[in-house]
C-alpha cells in the first residue's frame, strides 16, 4: 500500500533526476530569499546605536529566519511541485501505467493560484503552531498538521490529473487513513537534511502511485 520501492524505481526510469536537481535549486534559492528579505526588513526597522549590536541582532535575525525557512519547506514544497506536477506526473505514467496516460495540454496556470492559495493557509497555520513550541507540543503538532496538509494536497493532486480536484478531494477522504500516512512518510522525508531538497518529486511520485493503488477499490 506504501510504495518506497515504486517511488524509488519510478525516479529512475521516468529520468526525474533533471528535476529533482532543479527543485532542490529552487528550494535553496526560496529559503534564502525570505531570509535576506527578513533581514533586510529587520534592518531597516530596527536600528541600533552600537554598530556591532545592530550588526548582530541582525545576524541572528537572518539566522532565525534562515532556520525557520528551512523547517517552512514542508508547505514550500507544494508550491515547488507545482510547477513540474504535471510533467512528473505525465512522465511517472508513461512508464508505469501507459495504459491510463492523460491526453490534453497541462493545466499549470489553472492550478497555479490554487497552490498559491495552499501554500499562503498552510503557512499561516504553521504560523499558529510556533507558540506551542514553548510548551514542548509544537514539533509534534506540526508533524501532524503537516501530515494532513501535505498528504491530502499531493494526493489531489495525482487523483486530481484525472479526476479533477473536487472528485479527487472525495476520494482523499473517502481514503483517509491512507493518504494520511503518505502525507506522515512525505512530512518526516522533508525534514532530512539534503533529501528533503528533492521532495516535491519524491512527493508527487508517491501519491501517483497511492492514486493507482486505490483505484481498483474506489472503482476509478
Amino acid at each position: 500500500m506504501y510504495p518506497f520501492a515504486k517511488t524509488f524505481a519510478s525516479i529512475n526510469r521516468a529520468n526525474l533526476f533533471g528535476l529533482m536537481l532543479i527543485c532542490a535549486v529552487l528550494a535553496i534559492i526560496l529559503v534564502f530569499t525570505a531570509a535576506a528579505g527578513i533581514t533586510w526588513f529587520t534592518a531597516r526597522l530596527v536600528t541600533l546605536e552600537k554598530t556591532w549590536l545592530d550588526a548582530l541582532v541582525n545576524w541572528l535575525v537572518g539566522a532565525v529566519a534562515g532556520i525557520g525557512g528551512w523547517f517552512m519547506l514542508p508547505v514550500l514544497v507544494v508550491l515547488i511541485a507545482g510547477i513540474f506536477q504535471e510533467v512528473v506526473i505525465r512522465r511517472v505514467e508513461q512508464v508505469d501505467y501507459p495504459e491510463v496516460t492523460r491526453s490534453g495540454a497541462p493545466r499549470f496556470w489553472a492550478d497555479a493560484g490554487h497552490d498559491i492559495l495552499f501554500t499562503l493557509r498552510a503557512l499561516f497555520l504553521n504560523l499558529l503552531v510556533l507558540p506551542l513550541y514553548f510548551l514542548g507540543i509544537g514539533f509534534a503538532v506540526s508533524i501532524m498538521l503537516n501530515s494532513y496538509l501535505l498528504g491530502r494536497e499531493f494526493f489531489t493532486g495525482a487523483a486530481g490529473y484525472h479526476l479533477g480536484k473536487p472528485e479527487a478531494a472525495l476520494l482523499a477522504r473517502k481514503h483517509r487513513k491512507t493518504v494520511y500516512v503518505g502525507g506522515f512518510v512525505i512530512t518526516l522525508m522533508t525534514l532530512v537534511p539534503v533529501f528533503n531538497l528533492f521532495m516535491p518529486v519524491f512527493a508527487t511520485v508517491w501519491m501517483v502511485h497511492v492514486y493507482h493503488g486505490l483505484k481498483p477499490k474506489s472503482g476509478g
